[in-house]
């Protein structure tokens, strides 16, 4: 469909139309208004997010708070900027916040790493370096590790027990045994 000059024009005024009708209330406006501008803004969360679902979740979430938000919204800048605003925000904030609950979690770990090293050197029973190794990797290299290699089950079992391919328990417990093996000779050049 070619555009004639002056659609542009009447689209602007429609789009002011919407929000002014959706700032008083009217719903079939206001989902005029967001069904308009949702496939630009989930473009730009798709690019900035490089995650689809993270983009879909945060769409939807943007939509919701301008939806809330809405009579503040007052012309000074373009709806669809108004809205990437608010987008990039929201991104902004839950980025923030993952990093920050991923820290704590690091921390959990390492404090329950000690708390069990202290409890069984408490008993009597010996917190070897290669338990301090395996405190060190990832949950899912530890568990592939110790499936295979402790409880002596086949590729194939533990890929059964975890819901994943086998050649994905393969790959975690070769990476798991590298990162072992580095983190038991850089303890031994410390020692």
């Amino acid at each position: 469909m070619e555009e004639k000059e002056g659609d542009g024009f009447a689209m602007i005024l429609e789009e002011e139309d919407w929000i002014r009708k959706a700032q008083q209330g009217d719903t079939n406006a206001m989902g005029q208004l967001f069904k308009h501008h949702y496939s630009f803004l989930y473009k730009y969360l798709l690019k900035i997010t490089m995650d689809q679902n993270v983009a879909e979740d945060t769409a939807q979430d943007t939509v919701i708070r301008c939806m809330e938000n809405l009579q503040r919204y007052n012309g000074t800048s373009s709806f669809s900027s108004w809205m990437i605003t608010i987008a990039t925000r929201l991104y902004i904030d839950r980025t923030r916040k993952r990093k920050r609950e991923k820290r704590w979690l690091e921390e959990e770990h390492q404090r329950s790493v000690r708390r069990l090293r202290w409890q069984m050197e408490r008993q009597g029973e010996e917190w070897t370096d290669l338990l301090d190794g395996l405190a060190g990797l990832s949950e899912e290299h530890r568990i592939a590790i110790l499936l295979k290699h402790y409880y002596g089950y086949s590729y194939e079992e533990i890929g059964g027990m975890l819901g994943i391919p086998e050649g994905t328990v393969k790959s975690r417990t070769a990476y798991g045994i590298k990162q072992l093996r580095k983190e038991l000779k850089k303890d031994g050049e410390q020692a």
